[in-house]
């Protein structure tokens, strides 16, 4: 996997409290966790801050089902980044299972930090969030200002004195508030710096160039899924889930010209759904396999042959077997 650098913002750097030249200074290794509402920009942070792309993103609401470990290595400290679904009131057995998944998760990490887009105005949605985030004792909380890229310098303004606001009322006292733009890169690495800040002292917990945890299968899955979603609309990107059923190198191939074999089934809940997916004369499928072929190979560094197949696991979101059989 390659390592890219995400782009930073010079007025950040003089910030910094980064010096790789100390050693002094006790190593610290820790976990910390972006919640937040569906689409406000977790994945994408995520994902500046490990410097390649581990998780994916879309400007579908619920993207992230699963939760990612992405790894930041410095000579300071090693800051573990759980990237989690969105906090939202669930209307189906897997949306419960999600919300589930995101509290058990905020209560084993050494921050929360609560992502609020700042291009939109607080709602009722970061409201139910900040409030479930106030019952978590013991954990130091960030507010995270994310999308500033898109927020015009009075929103922002506005924007902070409100995240303030919304943690008075929910009773909790911020550690931080920060304004960043993952796109942009602003003020990326002074955000890493802060929650590093927070971590216990401590020794690795990750070897040296390992970015994530996640199974190579799983990543993959989600590639696929990610390029599954692009261009639905209304409820349908909801009812896709893929599962690679198998993956591994091509047999009897040199090894200087290896190819990868993935074998993968996207799922939604009805027939008439499957047709979408799939698109006149197979198009749009066809479409989703070159993109996220291209995205895979980029992530594992390997020639890539993706075997698509889309099936119909009927109303699988509210069915706990359904659910069971796609891993959720």
């Amino acid at each position: 996997m390659t390592e890219q650098t995400t782009p930073q913002d010079p007025s950040s750097q003089g910030t910094s409290t980064q010096d790789t030249g100390r050693h002094d200074q006790p190593h610290r290794s820790g976990f910390a966790s972006f919640v937040g509402r569906p689409n406000a920009g977790k994945s994408t942070l995520t994902n500046a801050l490990v410097g390649t792309k581990i998780v994916i993103t879309s400007d579908k609401p619920q993207t992230t089902r699963t939760v990612v470990r992405g790894i930041v290595h410095r000579p300071d400290a090693q800051l573990i980044l759980v990237d989690t679904p969105g906090l939202h009131r669930p209307r189906t057995l897997l949306g419960e299972r999600l919300n589930d998944l995101v509290t058990t998760t905020l209560s084993e990490v050494d921050v929360v930090a609560v992502c609020f887009p700042a291009n939109e105005r607080i709602g009722p949605g970061d409201r139910f969030i900040t409030g479930e985030v106030a019952k978590i004792r013991r954990t130091i909380k960030f507010a995270v200002a994310t999308k500033t890229d898109l927020a015009t310098p009075e929103q922002i303004g506005r924007h902070l004195l409100d995240i303030q606001e919304i943690g008075r009322e929910a009773g909790i006292e911020w550690a931080e508030i920060v304004p960043v733009s993952a796109t942009a890169g602003d003020q990326v690495s002074l955000l890493a710096d802060l929650l590093v800040a927070q971590l216990p002292e401590g020794p690795q917990l990750y070897p040296d160039g390992e970015l994530t945890d996640a199974p190579e299968e799983i990543l993959v899955a989600e590639l696929v899924r990610e390029a599954a979603l692009e261009g639905l609309r209304d409820e349908l990107p909801h009812s896709v889930a893929v599962v690679v059923e198998e993956m591994g190198l091509r047999e009897g191939r040199d090894e200087d010209r290896p190819l990868l074999d993935v074998h993968a089934n996207l799922y939604v809940e009805r027939d008439s759904q499957k047709g979408i997916v799939i698109g006149p004369k197979g198009t749009r499928l066809r479409k989703v396999g070159t993109a996220a072929r291209h995205q895979i190979e980029a992530l594992l560094g390997t020639p890539v042959y993706l075997d698509l197949h889309v099936k119909v696991a009927k109303d699988w979101q509210r069915d706990p077997r359904q659910l069971r059989k796609l891993g959720f």
